[in-house]
């Protein structure tokens, strides 16, 4: 799940992401910093968390990546699907 708190031209966004199973770690993985992994905060609860700020007015792809290993789509977050050009 993503909320977006905007200030100015920026952006406070925070990034959370509840696992299923045993769960060791989570990275927060997006095209802002060339897709480097950057480790989430775990909560009481089990989930993880990602505070970042980021420009506002594009749109970012990003994905969590959990154990260092098995990527996957924040599941609250819309999906595109690129569809090939008529030929």
């Amino acid at each position: 799940m993503i909320t977006i708190n905007p200030k100015g031209v920026k952006a406070w966004v925070n990034f959370t992401f509840q696992p299923h199973g045993d769960v060791t770690s989570t990275a927060l993985v997006g095209e802002w910093n060339d897709w480097k992994p950057e480790e989430m905060h775990r909560k009481k609860d089990g989930a993880f968390y990602k505070r970042k700020q980021l420009p506002l007015g594009r749109n970012y792809e990003f994905k969590f990546l959990i154990d260092g290993n098995e990527w996957t789509n924040d599941p609250d977050a819309p999906e595109v699907t690129c569809q090939s050009s008529p030929t």
